[in-house]
């Protein structure tokens, strides 16, 4: 609701409530910047299958299945998506990853 001034007998200003309506003028950059963030882990010739389970337990809860899963996924393609959320999430998730010597990077979900 808004308030719009209307004119009193004294000739000073009050507030009365009017209704408003909005329109949606939702447009299609707008839809882009509310798409969720993917973190991928890539493959790297550095880190040990164990170690890389180890870490998306550690970081992400995952299960020992998933972990695995994830894991295998990405020595076998070169890449799995651990992570996806808000950009600051995703940023935040591939910063861990880094801090634990793993090579991520973001991408955006596709619509």
């Amino acid at each position: 609701m808004s308030k719009t001034p209307t004119e009193k007998n004294d000739g000073r200003s009050v507030l009365s409530a009017s209704t408003i309506t909005r329109q949606d003028t939702t447009t299609s950059s707008d839809l882009e910047a509310d798409l969720p963030w993917r973190v991928v882990l890539w493959n790297d010739p550095i880190n040990l299958i164990p170690y890389v389970t180890y870490v998306l337990q550690s970081l992400f809860g995952y299960s020992i299945e998933k972990a695995t899963e994830l894991t295998m996924e990405v020595h076998n393609n070169g890449r799995a998506i651990v992570s996806h959320g808000s950009c600051e999430k995703a940023e935040f998730d591939a910063n861990l990853l880094h801090q634990k010597g793993l090579w991520a990077t973001l991408e955006r979900e596709s619509a």
